[in-house]
């Protein structure tokens, strides 16, 4: 499958953007989804996930209450919802899928990079105070 994130820009603090992950060659309900991103001068870092069932999802304690993950099977697109963005959320963000049907959101988050088996290529996402 390849990904292609889109929907990052510049944005004030407080505002709002929604970040898209559109797949191509198989269906999006085939995977588990994550959203990661990597601040200027800072590691790569877990954001949100979504399981393959669209169950359960995870977030940072960083996010949560006003990031939202979400999946459209129909458009074959992965979202981010962000809201009330703050300075400290620029970033690069990546989408990731896991093929690994049944595993939960909560483990997911937990996952290191190597073992998510496809990234899109990145959409910078800055917020200016």
């Amino acid at each position: 499958v390849q990904l292609q994130a889109s929907g990052g820009g510049l944005v004030q603090a407080g505002g709002s953007l929604r970040l898209s992950c559109a797949a191509s060659g198989r269906a999006v309900s085939h995977y588990g989804w994550g959203w990661f991103r990597q601040p200027p001068g800072e590691e790569h870092e877990f954001v949100a996930a979504v399981s393959w069932s669209g169950a359960t999802t995870s977030y940072a304690d960083s996010v949560k209450g006003r990031f939202t993950i979400s999946r459209d099977d129909a458009k074959n697109t992965v979202y981010l919802q962000m809201e009330s963005l703050k300075p400290e959320d620029t970033a690069v963000y990546y989408c990731a899928a896991l093929d690994s049907p049944g595993t939960a959101a909560i483990v997911m988050a937990t996952m290191p990079r190597d073992k998510w088996d496809y990234w899109g290529q990145g959409t910078q996402v800055t917020v200016s105070s």
